[in-house]
């Protein structure tokens, strides 16, 4: 078994932004990320913080903005404004949302050249057809550590466990893409660990603690966990019951240094690209 190292990934990535942010700064543009935050959950806040110095250390500026108690209709104003500032290049809308609210509903208030978390209907169609787009960074972050890992997906056979179109659907998408055949699971499957030990590539995009255990791993398969649900004592577990699934499989991200730290540096990769595509365009 090996880990696939995601800091590891994440520190070349930074590499390439820090120079394609740089360039652009030598032509007066500063790129620019707009987070609305909708919420006072304490894991989002976390996240926030940690996108912005990320950013920070890359040379791009991060905008927060802060929401108190936000109803659909300001959520989606709020969007609207940053989507035509033309000194923003991306915008996001963190979740969760207030009870009422989808980021469906209120992601097509999202220019989709400045959409950089794939999070309008028109990025998502755009992906179903092949076509570019921006993708939800998070599942982007699952092809990007399977490219790095030299993992073969044509003709290979991945699950992926959950259907959320933040991860599980967009990844899905993308592993269809690279010739991989895919079947999405979800908390209606019938005899899931046994679908999920059918497959070379496994995905664990649930959204709760541990689920995964060594019963739905085949040996050797790449086992890939976007779980990051918090723990009594503060930390973070993944889907996957890393220590007794690890001696199985034949390469596992960990939780946390996996999905999370891509995730973040190809956000701001997306940032970067949408401020090229912002020039190109004026």
């Amino acid at each position: 078994m090996r880990d696939i190292d995601g800091r590891a990934a994440a520190k070349a990535l930074r590499e390439e932004v820090s120079a394609a942010a740089e360039r652009l700064r030598g032509e007066g543009v500063l790129p620019t990320l707009a987070v609305v935050v909708p919420t006072e959950d304490e894991g989002t806040a976390w996240y926030v913080r940690s996108i912005a110095r990320t950013a920070d250390k890359v040379g791009l500026r991060c905008k927060v903005e802060h929401l108190t108690d936000p109803g659909g209709d300001e959520i989606a104003a709020r969007l609207r404004e940053l989507s035509a500032d033309p000194e923003v290049h991306g915008v996001i809308c963190q979740t969760p949302l207030p009870e009422g609210v989808t980021l469906a509903e209120v992601g097509w208030y999202i220019d989709p050249f400045k959409d950089v978390d794939g999070a309008n209907q028109v990025s998502l169609g755009r992906l179903v057809q092949g076509r570019r787009s921006f993708v939800p960074a998070t599942a982007a972050a699952v092809l990007e550590l399977l490219e790095r890992e030299g993992t073969e997906l044509s003709g290979a056979r991945a699950v992926v466990v959950g259907r959320s179109t933040v991860v599980g659907k967009p990844a899905a998408l993308l592993l269809l893409a690279e010739s991989a055949t895919v079947t999405v699971c979800h908390s209606r499957t019938k005899e899931l660990a046994a679908v999920c030990r059918e497959a070379d590539v496994l995905v664990a995009a649930a959204g709760r603690a541990r689920m995964i255990g060594p019963e739905f791993v085949r040996p050797g398969a790449t086992v890939i966990d976007v779980g990051t649900n918090p723990t009594p004592d503060g930390g973070l577990a993944g889907d996957v019951d890393y220590e007794a699934v690890a001696p199985i499989a034949g390469a596992i991200t960990p939780v946390p240094g996996g999905v999370g730290p891509v995730t973040t540096m190809l956000l701001l990769r997306n940032t970067v690209e949408a401020a090229e595509l912002s020039q190109a365009r004026s």
